[in-house]
């Protein structure tokens, strides 16, 4: 059976409904820890200069800053993470335009790695908030509490399965798979596209969901408009599938 890690975005979503609960999350051990840095990202929210609260949130208008700095995500209502995340990849996924069971093989299939809150399922309940890649808390950064705390505990959750890792290279920081993964790259006029491979990664996600893929062979079977397979280049742990974009 496959699994699917994906990045998060910084951009959200606002709206939701309930109450926000970080022991709700994927992997129960991982509260303590989740709950820590909340304290910590609370803190600065609350009691930032405005040169913090830039580098917190990586955004420089006043407006927006405004707004982040007035949501306390523990008191912020709830969306599932596939709905709370708004950047590129997520809108070439479209969510909302899959049928149910395509929603629920996102839901299942797929680990996000929060800055803030580490590993969840898609399905996870998600507050609005905003920490911007590599931001530290304070003395703490994120990415290595989380690969200290949650690694052993996804090479547990990811054992016997295959693994499609369509993260940006900086959320090895927080996990790299201790088992054979597969990663894409994408090509256009022979060169590597940084930037709209998120788009790409979206758009990998949403044909297995509307196909159901269930392991890597139906995934590489798998035709997905505008890609054409060009290369696989297998190492020892990881084997790196290349596409060109024909569009």
């Amino acid at each position: 059976m496959i699994r699917i890690l994906l990045a998060p975005s910084e951009g959200k979503r606002p709206g939701g409904e309930g109450t926000f609960d970080p022991c709700r999350l994927l992997f129960d051990p991982l509260c303590p820890l989740r709950n820590h840095l909340l304290e910590e990202y609370r803190t600065l929210i609350r009691s930032g200069n405005s040169q913090t609260l830039q580098r917190l949130f990586g955004l420089k208008k006043a407006g927006e800053i405004t707004r982040y700095r007035s949501l306390d995500p523990s008191e912020s209502p709830v969306l599932p993470a596939v709905e709370r995340y708004s950047g590129v990849a997520y809108d070439y996924l479209d969510y909302a335009s899959l049928p149910e069971e395509a929603r629920n093989y996102v839901r299942e299939r797929t680990v996000i790695f929060s800055n803030l809150f580490g590993p969840v399922l898609a399905g996870d309940p998600l507050p609005d908030y905003r920490l911007t890649q590599g931001a530290a808390l304070g003395e703490t950064r994120p990415e290595v509490e989380y690969r200290k705390a949650a690694s052993p505990l996804l090479d547990h959750y990811l054992e016997g399965k295959e693994i499609l890792d369509l993260r940006a290279g900086f959320y090895d920081k927080f996990y790299k798979p201790s088992f054979p993964y597969t990663t894409l790259k994408f090509l256009k006029n022979g060169k590597v596209v940084s930037h709209w491979a998120k788009a790409y990664r979206g758009l990998v996600l949403r044909h297995m969901a509307l196909n159901g893929v269930e392991n890597l062979e139906a995934f590489l079977a798998l035709p997905i408009p505008g890609l054409a397979l060009e290369e696989i280049r297998e190492g020892k742990l990881r084997r790196e599938v290349i596409y060109r974009i024909d569009e």
